[in-house]
């Protein structure tokens, strides 16, 4: 597992993941179709956000807003009627920043069958101050092998991010000075 020593003067305690994990279940109704009548993607995304957004300020301690959203994937479709479980927990932690990873479940809301997963996604938030300026989150703890994977999982996506995001700004900059882009 990740190094669990005592915080340095001045840092905020670590946290396992177990204390800021929570579910959001919505019932979908006919509000929240989209033209084919199943359930619209985006009113999933607006739960994910929703769940996400209460576990990174859980997790933080305050507001933290979305940075962005990875890899949304919509396994199955939803019907209204269905009973919509959207789970999620923080993953990976840096200074001020969290990836929480969502899992997006469904059921009949009149049948006793097991929800089936319906969708997944890894958001990003920074935590901010009353001014918006990024503040200091506490590292998060994984407290199981599941969790261990997930936060090792996190640092690849975080790698990838980064490395995505630095090789789209030079190619706008190379582009910028041989006046290809204005």
């Amino acid at each position: 597992m990740t190094d669990q020593s005592q915080p340095a003067e001045g840092e905020i305690p670590a946290k396992p993941t177990s204390a800021s994990r929570t579910t959001l279940s919505h019932i979908m109704t006919g509000s929240d179709t989209n033209l084919l009548g199943t359930v619209h993607g985006g009113v999933i995304m607006k739960l994910v956000d929703d769940a996400a957004g209460a576990v990174a300020g859980r997790h933080s301690g305050g507001p933290a807003v979305t940075a962005s959203m990875d890899e949304m994937v919509f396994l199955e479709p939803v019907r209204v009627g269905d009973l919509v479980h959207v789970r999620a927990q923080v993953n990976w932690t840096g200074r001020s920043s969290m990836e929480v990873g969502v899992r997006v479940l469904a059921e009949r809301w009149n049948e006793s069958t097991p929800a089936q997963q319906v969708g997944s996604a890894y958001l990003v938030f920074a935590a901010v101050d009353e001014a918006g300026k990024p503040r200091l989150v506490p590292q998060v703890v994984p407290e199981t092998e599941r969790d261990e994977r997930r936060y090792q999982e996190a640092q690849i996506r975080r790698t990838h991010r980064l490395a995505r995001r630095r090789a789209i700004k030079e190619l706008r900059e190379r582009r910028a000075a041989e006046g290809i882009d204005d």
